[in-house]
């Protein structure tokens, strides 16, 4: 079972979307997010001298985009990328709180994380290739995966998902979760159009299964559910829905952050996902036993 972790958070100048640190109970790293606005601030703090690894995040005409990057002195590669580089508008440094990382670390570290940004295709990516991995020990490999591990946490608390994995592989849920709570399943069926899904909840994960069915094109309508079409097209281009005649079929199972939004995309318009899917026992819907949990009325 997974151990509970204190994330601590401290706002600079006492502004939410101002300089920020990051740092976790036992962890070494150390996070200094900062908007572009206050570059000259956040390049002024000793951390931003240390080596490490730095995200660029920003918008473009084609949607979200992010450079992945890294230096012995974060501050030198970031004024460069300052006078050469427009569409960025916030970013992220990734140090130690003792300035402990060396050059072959943070080789190692830009590389994973743009594999794993590749992978979770949340963003696009403004690094062309993925840079090679440094020559770590075996044991400076399983630390730097280690500190990745935590970044991994850290991150999406920052509202950055730039590292999220939504995919799972075909054998997830076999072996994660505990043999006497038997695991939570929905199900969502749409006749009119042949539509069969099969869902699990896993943790805050509602994880729709490979082999569901799906619509294979959206049909919505409105601007206030352009993200859902979005993600549609994007799981069809990613190949994890495939589409096989008048359907699309889940390749993977894919972790959504709500039930609704699971239903949008198996149904390719917006759905009201609590009351769509059902429990695979009971026929009850998600909203009831939701309910039930709480010990509240629907």
């Amino acid at each position: 079972m997974s151990q509970g972790r204190s994330l601590e958070l401290y706002f600079v100048d006492g502004r939410p979307d101002g300089l920020l640190t990051a740092e976790v109970f036992n962890w070494t790293g150390h996070i200094l997010s900062a908007p572009r606005i206050q570059l000259r601030e956040a390049l002024e703090r000793p951390e931003a001298k240390y080596t490490g690894v730095y995200l660029l995040l920003g918008d473009d005409e084609d949607g979200r985009i992010a450079y992945v990057g890294e230096g012995e002195s974060i501050s030198e590669r970031i004024r460069s990328h300052d006078a050469k580089k427009e569409w960025w508008s916030n970013v992220v440094m990734i140090t130690t709180s003792s300035d402990s990382l060396h050059k072959a670390h943070v080789k190692y570290l830009e590389s994973r994380l743009v594999e794993i940004a590749r992978e979770a295709a949340q963003v696009r990516l403004e690094n062309g290739n993925t840079p090679p991995r440094s020559s770590l020990s075996e044991a400076g490999q399983a630390n730097m995966e280690e500190f990745i591990e935590t970044l991994r946490m850290v991150l999406p608390a920052l509202g950055i998902d730039l590292l999220q994995v939504q995919k799972r592989s075909a054998r997830y849920g076999s072996e994660t979760t505990d043999a006497s709570t038997p695991p939570i399943c929905f199900s969502l069926s749409a006749p009119q159009v042949g539509i069969v899904a099969t869902a699990r909840l896993e943790g805050a994960e509602f994880i729709v299964r490979q082999g569901s069915e799906a619509r294979p094109r959206w049909v919505g309508q409105g601007g206030h559910v352009a993200s859902y079409a979005k993600l549609h097209a994007q799981l069809c281009q990613l190949g994890i829905l495939k589409v096989e005649g008048d359907k699309a079929i889940f390749t993977e199972h894919y972790a959504f952050s709500s039930p609704s939004a699971a239903a949008a995309v198996v149904l390719g318009r917006p759905s009201n996902g609590r009351t769509k899917w059902k429990r695979s026992e009971t026929g009850q819907s998600y909203a009831d036993w939701e309910a039930e949990q709480i010990g509240a009325d629907a």
